[in-house]
């Protein structure tokens, strides 16, 4: 579904001729046939899943958020605007992140579910959040928020 949704998205740029949009998902393409071919070598003849396709975007977009944090050491704030150009389209394919409110009530009601009653319980909590709501929440903030609600159960 994703990756016929990108597809869709680069024939329309280039009929559209919008270089920059057609150049990125190029490069989106060909990490995706990278990608499938490594699936197809370790078994996975389908190729890529929408949650392994959605965590590569999230790899690429977070690629690029090292670059521009480089790109603007150096003073070169025109490489740093190409890099943040191309998060933003690449961005279209993931679903809207939650917000830190929804987070934190997703973490309760989640602990609440499990029962988790400690942080012995940290790994079932995080793995279902990551389960639940592939690609919309950032794991790295989430798990503080996971530790507080925990101490506090």
């Amino acid at each position: 579904m994703l990756r016929e949704q990108i597809n869709s998205t680069l024939k329309t740029a280039m009929k559209a001729r919008e270089t920059k949009t057609v150049s990125t998902l190029r490069l989106v393409m060909a990490a995706l046939k990278d990608q499938d071919i490594v699936a197809r070598t370790e078994g996975q003849e389908d190729g890529l899943d929408d949650a392994a396709i959605m965590a590569l975007l999230q790899k690429m977009i977070k690629q690029r958020r090292e670059s521009i944090k480089m790109y603007e050491d150096a003073d070169k704030a025109e490489a740093a605007a190409a890099e943040a150009e191309e998060i933003a389209i690449i961005e279209r394919f993931l679903p809207q992140p939650l917000s830190p409110e929804e987070t934190e009530a997703a973490i309760a009601a989640l602990v609440e579910e499990l029962g988790a009653s400690g942080m012995q319980d940290m790994g079932k909590v995080v793995g279902a959040l990551k389960e639940r709501f592939v690609g919309r929440v950032d794991m790295a903030k989430a798990a503080p928020l996971v530790k507080a609600a925990l101490a506090a159960a």
